[in-house]
C-alpha cells in the first residue's frame, strides 16, 4: 500500500515488521501528512539503513505535475497531475474569506457521464487510492506554500473528477487522514463529499455515520429534465434522491447540502423556483445555486449573476435557504475535466 494512504496504526505496524520502534510510524505519518514529503529521503530523523529499507519496499509515488495555472481573477489554483501508471487526474485550491478550499478527484475518469460535465464526456479509467486523493492535496498545499509559507488547508471537498460514492471505502480512508490530530487535522465539518445521487450509497452513507458534510447534486426539479443532463437519474430518479436525502438528514442529524447549476433556458424559470419550493418542503436541506462554467464542446450555457441572484430570492420566497456559490477560475478553464481533455486532444493550455 501507497505510505500517503496508510492510517497511523499501520504504519507504525509497518515499523514494527521492518525491526523498528512503532515510533518511527509516526514520523512516517508526520513527515508525510505535515511535512509534506515527497519522497521517504526526505524523512531525515528516520535512520538511513531504515530509510533505504522503506525506500526500496515502499518508495512514495512521485509527484509529477503536468500543467499549472492561477487564475489572474480570484487566484484559484488548477493543477493536472500524472500518476505513476499514466492516468491523469485534476485538482483545484480555492482562497476566499480565510478559507483555503482544496477540491480533489475521486476517480479518473467518471462512468456517469453527465452532459454538461468535461470529465464525463471523458470516460472513466479507474478509482483512485486514497494516497492518490492524499498526494492532490499535497501538491495543492506545496504549491500555495510557495507564495506563503505558513499556508494550510481549511477545508476539502471531493467534487472532483469522479463520483466519490463508487470509491466509497477509498474515499472515506483519505477523509480519516485528512481529520488526524497529527497530520492535517482537517474538521469533520470542514470536509465535504458529493454525489449525482447513488441512492443505495447514500442510505450506506447514513448508517455509516461519518461526520462528515454531504452535497447532492441535483440540477433539475423535473424527471425529463434530470435524466438529459444526468443519465443516472433514469436509475434513480428525483423522488428516490429526494427520499434517500430526507433519510440521510434524519438519521445523522446533518443538513444535506442540494447543489443546483443554473443553466439558461433550462432550469432557471420561475416555475423551476417553485417546483424546486414544493420538492425540498420541510426538508433539513440548503441549496448551493452555481453558475455554470463554460465547457467546450457543451450545448448549455451558464446564466449571469443578476438571473442567479433572482432565482436564488424566489427560492427564498419559497421558504429554501439558498446561497449563490461565486464562479471561480473562469479564464483557467477550473471546471473539473477540461485540462485533462485539452492534454489528450494535444492542445496547449
Amino acid at each position: 500500500m501507497d505510505l500517503r494512504g496508510m492510517y497511523l496504526e499501520e504504519l507504525k505496524e509497518l515499523a514494527s515488521k521492518m525491526g523498528e520502534p512503532p515510533y518511527r510510524g509516526q514520523q512516517i505519518f508526520i513527515w508525510i501528512h505535515r511535512r509534506l514529503a515527497l519522497a521517504v529521503e526526505e524523512m531525515t530523523d528516520l535512520p538511513l539503513a531504515f530509510r533505504d529499507q522503506l525506500s526500496s519496499s515502499h518508495p512514495l509515488p512521485p509527484l509529477k505535475i503536468l500543467e499549472s495555472s492561477t487564475s489572474a481573477l480570484d487566484n484559484t489554483l488548477k493543477l493536472l497531475l500524472e500518476l505513476p501508471d499514466g492516468e491523469k487526474v485534476e485538482c483545484v485550491l480555492m482562497e476566499q474569506g480565510g478559507r483555503r478550499t482544496a477540491c480533489l478527484s475521486s476517480q479518473a475518469g467518471c462512468p456517469l457521464g453527465c452532459r454538461f460535465c468535461a470529465t464525463g464526456q471523458g470516460g472513466f479509467r479507474r478509482n483512485l487510492t486514497a494516497g492518490e486523493m492524499i498526494l492532490q492535496a499535497v501538491a495543492l498545499l506545496r504549491k500555495a506554500r510557495e507564495g506563503d509559507p505558513k499556508a494550510s488547508l481549511t477545508n476539502i471537498v471531493f467534487m472532483g473528477m469522479g463520483e466519490p460514492l463508487l470509491n466509497l471505502e477509498q474515499v472515506l480512508r483519505a477523509c480519516r487522514l485528512f481529520q488526524h490530530p497529527k497530520g492535517w487535522n482537517i474538521s469533520h465539518r470542514k470536509i465535504t463529499i458529493s454525489t449525482c445521487g447513488l441512492v443505495p450509497q447514500i442510505i450506506k452513507l447514513a448508517e455509516e455515520k461519518p461526520p462528515l458534510e454531504l452535497a447532492v447534486s441535483l440540477h433539475a426539479t423535473t424527471d425529463d429534465i434530470r435524466s438529459e443532463l444526468m443519465p443516472i437519474n433514469r436509475q434513480y430518479p428525483l423522488k428516490d434522491v429526494l427520499e434517500a436525502c430526507r433519510y440521510y438528514a434524519r438519521v445523522t442529524g446533518r443538513r444535506v447540502t442540494l447543489e443546483y447549476a443554473l443553466i439558461k433556458g433550462v432550469n432557471d424559470s420561475r416555475k423551476d423556483a417553485r417546483r424546486l419550493g414544493r420538492l425540498l418542503k420541510g426538508m433539513l436541506a440548503f441549496v448551493n445555486l452555481i453558475p455554470l462554467n463554460p465547457v467546450s464542446g457543451i450545448p448549455y450555457q451558464g446564466v449571469g449573476e443578476e438571473k442567479a441572484k433572482t432565482f436564488a430570492r424566489w427560492l427564498t420566497q419559497e421558504g429554501i435557504e439558498v446561497a449563490v456559490r461565486r464562479s471561480r477560475g473562469r479564464d483557467i478553464e477550473a471546471a473539473c475535466g477540461q485540462l485533462r481533455a485539452r492534454r489528450e486532444r494535444g492542445e496547449k493550455y
